[in-house]
């Protein structure tokens, strides 16, 4: 996707206000409790934390990819990795969802896939069908009919295997710093070398 904010937002900027405010703290809490409990009971083999580490390494790759194109409310961006799927960061952040879980295994009753069944089902029953219900109306408003015929021949979240024609956007290192998308990349090189101490690869 290429907007998040309302229309007469600045770029880049996000919706404020106590109660938007208040849940974001509380995400970003929740998130990071999270990961320090799959950190702190994460026992995996090297098998498990290598596959763990290949998922999220592609789903960090995409979402990097995706970063250095993406232009918030001012540009209809369809390169790149927006070619083949309209929200390639969602479809980043499902690879590195699946490959923390499995990399944080929990012996022997191996608790991190139930929360990883329990993770996909609010992704793919809530979160998506959420944003999908209000970001293309936003879009389209904002660009109208180039929008439309984008949203309709290229997919939300799964890509499709030809490219996009018309491909608009290029990768620059100023959009992807602006995204900060490289917080996410310090925090998984974090989480998975402190969880190759648990595997035992380090």
């Amino acid at each position: 996707m290429t907007a998040e904010p309302a229309e007469t937002t600045p770029s880049h900027a996000r919706p404020t206000g106590p109660r938007n405010a208040l849940l974001g703290w509380l995400r970003v809490g929740f998130v990071w409790v999270f990961a320090a409990a799959l950190v702190w009971f994460a026992g995996p083999t090297p098998l498990e934390w290598g596959i763990g580490l290949g998922l999220a390494a592609i789903g960090e790759w995409i979402r990097c990819w995706s970063a250095g194109y993406l232009i918030k409310s001012k540009k209809l961006i369809t390169g790149g990795p927006y070619q083949f799927v309209r929200n390639p960061l969602y479809l980043g952040r499902f690879f590195i969802l699946s490959g923390v879980c499995i990399a944080a295994a929990f012996p022997p009753y191996y608790v991190n896939l139930y929360v990883l069944a329990a993770a996909l089902l609010v992704f793919f029953f809530y979160y998506i069908p959420r944003k999908e219900k209000v970001e293309p109306a936003r879009l389209e408003r904002l660009h109208g009919e180039p929008y439309r015929a984008y949203r309709d021949a290229v997919p939300s979240l799964f890509p499709r295997l030809t490219p996009y024609g018309n491909p608009q956007g290029k990768w620059l290192w100023s959009n992807f710093t602006e995204n900060e998308e490289y917080n996410m990349v310090v925090a998984l090189t974090v989480f998975f070398g402190v969880v190759a101490f648990h595997a035992g690869v380090i």
